[in-house]
């Protein structure tokens, strides 16, 4: 009887030195962090846009590059449309969304913003011949105003101009064609998009650049990512006190920096 017990015993620790010899070993606290997965839409030049190549390039890929060697993580891209980001971010496909997002209450309901990094506001982008001039004349019967989907300006829109027709679009360029071929009185987005816009259709189309209603840009983050947002808020505050933000500023953003100045609007950064 002994004697099996002693075999039982035996088998018993061979059979735990097997089960430990295959168990990974425990995480490594010094290891390396894993990449950092960030979530933009590059569609949105100069911010967000791919290169010649299609390789990603703009203020947002530069300064999530930058937030990368911060922490020393590599930066992964993940190309998504504006519409997804959030449902990405809430369920773990991306770390953070760094995509010319507003910062609003109710996207405050279910993710995390860090402090603001950019402001800016709503403009009008109308049609030469439109009699737009403003945004109240914009709010009126027989009026169209385009508007992307999921943006500010769609939200601003279905709330504030109840008496137009407001026309909803996947893509900013389809919004500022209706525009250009006089089919929408006016595209409702942000200035810099306007401005940029205006340019490509000077023939076409006006800028109503003064904005009619603020907004911040911000990361946008998991609800409860507390470590992970106190480090994206430490990394732009440090960028800002480095020069980081007029740099880019400077890089991508020299022509409408200028104009801005010219017509006494304050710049983005």
């Amino acid at each position: 009887m002994a004697c099996m017990k002693r075999r039982h015993f035996l088998v018993f620790v061979a059979a735990a030195g097997l089960f430990a010899a295959c168990s990974p070993p425990p995480p490594d606290p010094a290891a390396a962090p894993g990449p950092l997965r960030v979530g933009m839409e590059l569609g949105y030049p100069p911010f967000e846009m791919t290169d010649e190549q299609g390789r990603p390039a703009g203020v947002s890929v530069d300064l999530a590059r930058a937030l990368g060697a911060h922490l020393g993580r590599e930066v992964v891209i993940e190309n998504l449309a504006f519409d997804g980001l959030i449902p990405a971010l809430k369920t773990g496909r991306i770390d953070l969304i760094l995509s010319s997002l507003t910062a609003t209450p109710e996207r405050a309901q279910s993710i995390a913003f860090s402090e603001p990094y950019l402001r800016t506001g709503l403009a009008l982008l109308v049609g030469r011949g439109s009699p737009v001039t403003n945004l109240a004349s914009a709010n009126a019967p027989g009026r169209v105003v385009a508007v992307k989907q999921g943006t500010t300006g769609h939200l601003y829109a279905l709330a504030k101009l109840p008496q137009a027709r407001v026309l909803v679009l996947d893509k900013e360029a389809a919004a500022v064609l209706e525009v250009a071929q006089g089919k929408a009185d006016a595209f409702l987005y942000d200035q810099l998009s306007v401005y940029r816009n205006w340019r490509r259709h000077e023939a076409s189309t006006r800028a109503l650049l003064e904005p009619f209603q603020t907004e911040a840009w911000a990361v946008g983050l998991r609800l409860g990512d507390d470590a992970l947002r106190a480090q994206v808020n430490a990394f732009l505050a440090d960028f800002r006190a480095q020069g980081g933000f007029g740099r880019l500023g400077d890089r991508w953003l020299a022509e409408p920096k200028a104009a801005f100045a010219a017509q006494g609007i304050p710049f983005v950064f």
